[in-house]
């Protein structure tokens, strides 16, 4: 595998890295119908249908945007627009930004991602496919990887991680109606449609208590996460949502301060059951990045030693 192949596979593991963190901002199974002291009843309420809308929709058109400061190399922003599906989960989404570079000037200005059945599919471009047969599409599959390990927890962890790479908007109502201080903000136009705006904070632990995938952990290793988290100074997560006349959310902020930094997430919705038919790349276009690590290994293990 060429140098250059090489970076291209180090772009696709950051674009999967950044997708990875904006789904742990967002992930968890709350369920909206235990919130009920969540704040004034026309809040609740009004939330709650937003919920069951958004969760019953199954997909929609998104644009998002991240931004980090003061982190050091994660600095930067990532844009990723497209359309997703929850029901199942499914993804097709084309990320840009300055997370995406990784020095080479000759690397690409965007990168197409699709999700399906668990597996990640990376766009490399063109270049890519000349260097390797006509491969230009760099396939993840975790859970293949986790099941390799044969460890059970890892597995769990890991196919828990990637199903929630996929942005369910209705996980974040339910969260938000969660919030011990959930209140309405105000009435805003928000890309020209009228929205009634929400505002809440969840603290850490509380996301955390949410996050389906946080109990697969051992206790050793959920108490180690617990401890690094508060070693980072976040304290919690600032969460506001504008929900349009049609009872969808049209926008959901997300913000979160730590001793190194803050991080942003922007993410606005539109046609909210739009069709989310993402196919597979054909075979023959495709390389399995783990798989030719794995015989990579192998190789290694079976050269004669000096």
């Amino acid at each position: 595998m060429s140098k250059s192949s090489w970076k291209r596979a180090g772009v696709a593991l950051t674009a999967v890295a950044v997708v990875t963190g904006v789904a742990g901002c967002q992930d968890g199974d709350s369920k909206a119908g235990g919130a009920k002291a969540a704040g004034p009843g026309d809040v609740t309420k009004v939330l709650t249908a937003a919920y069951e809308k958004t969760s019953a929709a199954k997909s929609a058109k998104v644009k998002m945007t991240m931004t980090m400061e003061g982190a050091g190399a994660d600095s930067g922003t990532a844009e990723l627009s497209g359309v997703q599906g929850w029901d199942p989960a499914v993804m097709d989404i084309t990320m840009k930004g300055s997370m995406l570079s990784t020095g080479d000037p000759e690397g690409p200005e965007q990168i197409r991602m699709l999700m399906l059945d668990n597996v990640m599919y990376m766009d490399m471009g063109a270049k890519q496919a000349a260097e390797m047969d006509g491969k230009r599409w760099m396939k993840l599959d975790l859970k293949a990887a986790a099941e390799a390990s044969g460890d059970k927890d890892l597995q769990k962890q890991m196919t828990g991680g990637l199903e929630s790479m996929n942005q369910d908007p209705a996980q974040q109502l339910a969260l938000l109606l969660d919030s011990p201080d959930l209140k309405h903000v105000g009435a805003e136009k928000i890309n020209g449609m009228e929205t009634q705006h929400y505002k809440g904070t969840l603290t850490f632990e509380q996301m955390l208590k949410a996050n389906e995938t946080s109990k697969v952990l051992p206790k050793e290793d959920y108490d180690k996460l617990i401890a690094n988290v508060k070693k980072t100074g976040l304290t919690g997560y600032e969460t506001e949502i504008w929900v349009n006349g049609d009872g969808y959310p049209a926008r959901m902020d997300i913000g979160m301060k730590m001793k190194q930094g803050s991080m942003t997430l922007r993410a606005d919705y539109s046609d909210y059951g739009a069709q989310a038919a993402v196919q597979a790349p054909p075979a023959g276009e495709t390389v399995d990045l783990f798989k030719m690590l794995k015989e990579i290994g192998q190789a290694g293990a079976e050269a004669p030693q000096g």
